[in-house]
């Protein structure tokens, strides 16, 4: 039997964390589906190839039950989009690569019209993001869909974790170009705010980019990196991290070192899900719904 959406929510026991973004207005679209409404799905950090089992006991299993999660749904969405760190780092070239081929042919089951890919750092960091480049493309690049512009940016091929001046000279360029009536949605790998730099929780020249995005009425930042849910403002800017599909982190509030949260047996797959975005052009509206992964 194939499920909607909110059968999904039912199920996997999360009433659905619901919230207007950055996008919104005052209210809160009830579900994609209308003429001038459709929704896409954020995964982040699957961090294929990692394999240690105190922190994740089903290391290979679970981006595959993401993908199932995702083809079971009734309603496709438009577009996947998955926020960096699709491999976990290796020294090796010839592993970075298998490991790639391997996650691509996973993420290609999955029955939606387009996957997006954006770099991590264990994706790119170690070589400027050539392999990444070999199996997925540009690391940064736009798009539009249905009357909503999107910019993925690059924050993690320079290992100095910069979008670098040329990113940036293009981003400039690419703002001055778009229609503010138009809503704005961004993704990126790091946070682009300085949420925790001590623990590599920031982009070096990211306040530059926001201050670009400032100039837009309407903009939302999707990203990953921090293996959690966590919203933030920047001015009118939201910001919205995802879990990870592999293991939680601390939280930012922590004191001292970031960690790894243990697998918990009683609780397998507890902080880890797939987020869908809910957006619509007339009413400018992002509707956001946190799905756990379940088996």
């Amino acid at each position: 039997m194939k499920l909607s959406r909110r059968d999904f929510l039912k199920i996997s026991g999360i009433g659905g964390l619901v919230f207007s973004t950055g996008l919104s207005g005052a209210r809160v679209l009830a579900q994609a589906g209308g003429a001038d409404e459709f929704y896409f799905i954020q995964l982040s950090d699957t961090h294929w190839g990692f394999n240690n089992l105190k922190f994740n006991a089903d290391p290979e299993g679970t981006l595959p039950k993401a993908v199932a999660t995702i083809n079971s749904l009734q309603h496709k969405p438009d577009f996947v989009v998955f926020t960096g760190d699709l491999t976990h780092t290796t020294d090796d070239p010839e592993e970075r690569r298998r490991r790639m081929k391997q996650f691509k042919s996973i993420a290609e089951r999955l029955e939606v019209a387009q996957v997006r890919y954006l770099p991590g750092e264990h994706d790119a960091a170690l070589d400027a993001g050539a392999a990444y480049q070999e199996f997925f493309g540009d690391t940064h690049y736009e798009f539009s869909h249905r009357g909503v512009n999107f910019i993925a940016l690059d924050n993690v091929s320079d290992p100095r974790a910069r979008l670098g001046d040329a990113q940036l000279k293009r981003l400039q360029s690419k703002m001055a170009e778009l229609d503010h009536a138009q809503p704005l949605v961004v993704f990126a790998h790091r946070p682009l705010f300085p949420l925790r730099p001590d623990w590599d929780w920031a982009t070096a020249d990211g306040e530059q980019a926001i201050q670009l995005l400032m100039s837009h009425p309407r903009v939302t930042v999707f990203y990953g990196h921090i293996h959690q849910e966590h919203h933030q403002q920047t001015g009118h800017i939201a910001h919205h991290s995802a879990k990870s599909l592999i293991f939680p982190l601390a939280p930012p509030t922590s004191a001292g070192k970031k960690f790894k949260v243990a697998w918990d047996q009683q609780q397998p797959y507890a902080g880890l899900g797939v987020r869908q975005v809910g957006l619509s052009e007339k009413r400018a509206v992002a509707e956001i719904e946190e799905l756990q992964i379940k088996t």
